[in-house]
């Protein structure tokens, strides 16, 4: 049979103690901080998990420096906890991620009730750091930080998470089946906001390795 055409690397993310995970999907949740929730005109005390994919090829490497994406105007960042899936729905490890998001196309999207996937699932809309593995870290008390050029914009525990983990994995669960290698972005606190070419930002959560990105000076 005569091959088409050359298959993709693997995607992998890097691990604190030096190993490689390969990813095998990328879910991202919606609405699970209910001071972000608000921000963004909903009601927390209504608001279910919302569930969106991002295609593997999105993630980016910490460190990277990333072409500014085309079709926006209004680049969010928004600092995210990630969940790396083991074997048998354990939980591997936890990593810092970024859930890029072009706002105006999104917000487009909404107001015309179609679905909003090219303003989240777009080139480079994931850079996610190195992930530390469940046996070394203990995120009782961690909070997540989120800098634009040096400065706080996002600072919340992640005990203010609306669903925890556990709960995001039990209910994504029961949607699709959940296999070794795969990703979860699990929401990000209020404070998101627009990024410029040239911008910087970085995302740190207490015991987890800081993942930093920055844009470059000009649309690809």
């Amino acid at each position: 049979m005569t091959k088409l055409h050359n298959a993709p690397h693997p995607v992998t993310i890097p691990t604190t103690d030096g190993r490689a995970f390969p990813v095998r999907r990328v879910y991202c949740v919606g609405r699970n901080y209910a001071d972000h929730v608000a921000e963004m005109g909903g009601n927390p005390k209504t608001s279910a998990p919302l569930f969106f994919t991002k295609s593997r090829e999105t993630i980016v490497a910490n460190g990277a420096v990333i072409p500014f994406p085309t079709m926006t105007e209004n680049l969010h960042y928004e600092g995210e906890l990630v969940v790396a899936i083991g074997a048998g729905n354990a939980i591997f490890g936890y990593g810092c991620g970024l859930d890029m998001t072009r706002r105006d196309l999104q917000a487009a999207a909404k107001a015309g009730g179609k679905a909003w996937d090219m303003a989240k699932n777009f080139d480079h809309s994931a850079p996610i750091g190195a992930l530390t593995p469940a046996t070394k870290i203990d995120l009782a008390g961690a909070a997540l930080e989120t800098r634009l050029n040096g400065k706080m914009v996002q600072s919340a525990p992640l005990s203010h998470m609306i669903w925890s983990v556990e709960n995001i994995i039990k209910s994504l669960s029961g949607f699709v089946t959940l296999a070794p290698g795969d990703i979860i972005l699990t929401g990000t606190p209020a404070g998101v906001g627009q990024v410029q070419p040239g911008d910087e930002i970085s995302v740190s959560i207490t015991g987890l390795e800081t993942l930093s990105v920055s844009y470059a000076t000009s649309t690809p």
